[in-house]
């Protein structure tokens, strides 16, 4: 459905500072920019899908009230370390990495502040452990070893 999302920022240079090493946990780098303007992340280049930049209308970044930006992470483990990473480059707790019970019964997330105030989150929607088992095998029919084939084998 999403195409993009930006979040404005005071300093690009100094949001980069925090942004590299934090999105680098979930597999994002730097695949587009414009400098001091902006600077687009994402997986590849033709894909930059989260933005920090200046605002277009030239006045101060703000962040909007209830607004935050919610990336997938692979594993619980990949919530903590962008958690991790987050508060080491300056950024502020926003809920530690742990079941979200609110949001379903299997997502898992962390909330941070980066260091304009933006709320960014990593996520994993992990199904409970008894979904991950695979489904019984049905019993697959085999044919008995005769007629034609039984036949054939005979004959060589």
């Amino acid at each position: 459905m999403l195409h993009h999302v930006s979040v404005g920022v005071r300093d690009v240079e100094r949001a980069a500072q925090f942004y590299d090493p934090v999105l680098k946990t979930l597999g994002y780098r730097r695949v587009m920019q414009f400098l001091p303007y902006a600077i687009g992340y994402g997986e590849t280049r033709d894909r930059p899908e989260f933005w920090i930049q200046l605002p277009h209308n030239q006045q101060p970044a703000s962040n909007g009230n209830g607004v935050h930006v919610a990336f997938l992470a692979k594993s619980r483990q990949v919530v903590s370390k962008f958690h991790d990473a987050a508060l080491k480059q300056g950024g502020s707790n926003g809920g530690e990495p742990g079941p979200r019970p609110d949001y379903g019964p299997s997502y898992y997330g962390s909330f941070i502040y980066d260091l304009d105030g933006n709320k960014v989150e990593a996520m994993l929607n992990q199904p409970a452990k008894a979904a991950l088992r695979a489904p019984a095998k049905k019993p697959t029919r085999t044919k008995a070893k005769t007629g034609r084939k039984a036949k054939r084998k005979t004959r060589r």
